[in-house]
Order: C-alpha cells, then structure tokens, then sequence
C-alpha cells in the first residue's frame, strides 16, 4: 500500500523488451536506502516488485498487462519517473490510500500556470472511471495523490502547488502524454457491495 506522496524522482536507465513484457532500470538514490530485492515500489503509480538491486539502481520486470494498461512503456532512457515506497505501520498517511493497481490511463490536456509557481492540471479521462470520482475527492496520477478540484465533460481538474510541481515529474510532460490513473479504492467496493449479485 502506498500514499500517493512521492518520494523521489528517478531516471529511467533502459527499457528492454522481452518475448513477454519489459524489463525497466531505473536509477535512483533516496528509495535506495532500505529497498531489498523483492519488495514493492510504485513507479509513476504503478506497484512493481524490484529486482536486480544496487546501490544506486533497481530493476523490474513488466508484464504485459503492466505495459498494456499503464504509460510505463512510453517510457525511455532519461525518462523521469515518481517514485515511492510502501508505506509501513509507524508512517502518517499524508496523502490517501493508493494500492498502485492502475485503472486507466488518461491524456494530459494542460498544465497551465496560475502564479507564484502553482499550476492547473487537466487531464481527459476514460468515462467508465466517472461514477469513481467526485468533487474534492482523491485521485492518483502518476503515483500523485490529488484533490479532484473540478469533473466535466470528461475533463478533470487538479491544482498542482509549487512543491508537486517541483518533486515530480508533472513539469517534463506535454500535451497529449498519457498519465496513469487509479481511482479511490473505496468507491469501487462501495459500488459492488450496492450493486444487488447474480
């Protein structure tokens, strides 16, 4: 399980494509510190398992659903990623619940500056993840725990305040980039245990 606050920004050594998915270096310092091989680590949001690790690097096998269903294979060498490590019980849970199973990708419409380095994120989203989101709840992008500040029309809206945008990798996107996008967890049991069974 994680927060949704990201830890640290790495950089993307290689992105080797195998006969079945992908295997992703990544290079990387602060997480370093006490990620054996093995434990999980959510790469822009995704929940890997790290592999192959040094001390300034680890490395993760991606399945094809991963690269299918997430933005981790539009990724390159020197790519920026967010990363963050799985919280543990004596962690404050500073940003919300966040599993790092990705619901979908969406489309990065903007990244408009509102001033003194505070910025408004819109990003198109896929319509079956509407019914999951509501006004000033939680949404995750890239590994990002946000507020939903606006949801219309299929376009949702997030500030983006000036140490976000400082520690990660929001800045090094363009239009038309897609971001992954997990929604709360909770509304989604809520949903199946209302929605009467077979």
């Amino acid at each position: 399980m994680f927060t949704g606050i990201i830890e640290e920004l790495g950089e993307v050594e290689s992105l080797e494509p195998r006969s079945a998915g992908a295997r992703l270096r990544i290079g990387c310092t602060l997480v370093m510190t006490d990620l054996p091989e093995g434990a999980s680590i959510a790469v822009n949001g995704v929940c890997l398992t790290a592999a192959s690790v040094t001390p300034d690097s680890f490395a993760a096998d991606l399945a094809p659903e991963t690269l299918q269903r997430t933005n981790l294979g539009d990724l390159a060498r020197g790519s920026r990623v967010n990363l963050e490590r799985p919280v543990t019980l004596a962690t404050r849970l500073s940003g919300h619940i966040v599993q790092g199973h990705i619901d979908a990708t969406g489309e990065l419409v903007s990244l408009a500056p509102l001033g003194d380095g505070n910025y408004w994120l819109t990003v198109r989203v896929p319509a079956a993840l509407d019914r999951y989101m509501v006004h000033k709840g939680s949404i995750t992008i890239d590994g990002i725990s946000l507020t939903i500040a606006s949801l219309e029309n299929g376009l949702l809206g997030v500030t983006i305040i000036p140490h976000t945008f400082a520690n990660t990798r929001l800045g090094s996107l363009h239009p038309g980039a897609r971001v992954n996008l997990e929604v709360d967890v909770i509304a989604k049991h809520i949903e199946k245990l209302l929605t009467p069974g077979p």
